[in-house]
């Protein structure tokens, strides 16, 4: 089977090779050195691309707070009961929302999730626009599951450089993923054709399974697709479900939590074979069950010991409201070979 986006791997680094080869602008692939002594460097290419997202990509908090210049992360509201988090208060930290929201889950409060407004967005393309950056590449949770990828589009109208709005279909670091390749190739100077390239490519190597204990949260969002055909069957049935086609989809039913938890080890390391070991990309994703993903990452790190380190992350407010407490996920994605990497 061939390698999930191996050829347009290929065809990126033969393009940013070729803006290489033409760098009489001084094409290195890193940022500019500004140290003492490093002035007969040629200096980094100007990064001209930038990269948007929203909170539903999951990201982990560590490359947030390290993230590029040319990066903007928009929050998605969330409503718990009668109170509304905004972009706003998500933006000031996502923790104080989620313990609300586990609280809130526990207690089988109402909870509800919005897109970003289209002003939202705009005010994040004004900012980069003013910050000199030439394009924008804007990659969304899948339209299927939120309008955020069409509150983007009316923003980039509005905006005076060009905005190419991507919808992932899917969400969480699949989604991630895709963002951090855009950043990498972002970082070193390629244009907004071959940052959207990185990203389609990282998209459609990755797979998302996840394990939820209830599908009552999913029904009460609405985003429960075909699964909903599980909703009358045994009380006990643990189901595994993934994204396809922008849509949560049902993958299996297990009738114990124990056996949802290794079955879903299995379906994702059966996903991860189609990629290679060392550009295989791991993220876990919990939403109060800190330890069981840690333990599980442990054993994805033993089954796949070439691979990068695997990715913990805590759902945000935007995926946690749907699928509820005692989610775990676990995502596959192909990273960009080591020539591509910022």
């Amino acid at each position: 089977m061939p390698e999930p986006g191996a050829g347009t791997w290929g065809r990126l680094l033969e393009r940013l090779e070729a803006l290489r080869a033409l760098g009489s602008s001084g094409f290195r692939g890193g940022r500019a050195e500004s140290r003492a002594g490093r002035a007969r460097k040629p200096a980094a290419p100007a990064v001209r691309v930038a990269v948007v997202t929203d909170s539903a990509a999951a990201l982990p908090q560590a490359w947030l707070d390290q993230a590029p210049d040319w990066f903007r992360h928009v929050p998605m509201p969330v409503m718990v009961g009668e109170e509304i988090y905004s972009s706003a208060d998500l933006a000031e930290g996502e923790e104080r929302v989620a313990e609300r929201l586990s609280l809130a889950l526990a207690m089988g409060e109402t909870v509800r999730t919005s897109r970003p407004s289209p002003a939202t967005l705009a005010a994040a393309y004004r900012e980069l626009e003013a910050a000199g950056y030439s394009a924008i590449l804007s990659v969304h949770l899948s339209a299927e599951l939120s309008g955020t990828v069409d509150a983007a589009r009316i923003a980039a109208a509005e905006c005076g450089i060009p905005v190419q709005v991507l919808d992932s279909r899917t969400a969480a670091m699949c989604q991630g993923f895709a963002v951090q390749t855009a950043c990498g190739l972002a970082g070193q100077g390629a244009p907004l054709e071959l940052v959207a390239a990185g990203a389609e490519a990282s998209l459609a190597g990755s797979a998302v399974h996840f394990y939820v204990p209830s599908l009552e949260q999913l029904r009460r969002g609405g985003r429960i697709g075909n699964a909903a055909s599980w909703l009358g069957t045994v009380l006990a049935i643990k189901p595994i479900l993934g994204i396809a086609g922008g849509k949560v989809v049902p993958v299996e039913r297990v009738r114990s939590a124990p056996r949802a938890l290794a079955r879903l080890e299995d379906l994702a390391a059966a996903a991860a074979k189609n990629i290679p070991e060392e550009s295989l990309g791991l993220a876990v994703h919990h939403f109060g069950s800190p330890q069981a993903a840690s333990e599980l990452a442990v054993r994805l790190a033993e089954a796949f010991p070439a691979a990068p380190p695997v990715v913990i992350s805590t759902l945000p407010p935007v995926l946690a409201a749907h699928v509820g407490l005692g989610v775990l996920a676990i995502v596959s994605a192909q990273l960009p070979p080591r020539e591509l990497s910022a």
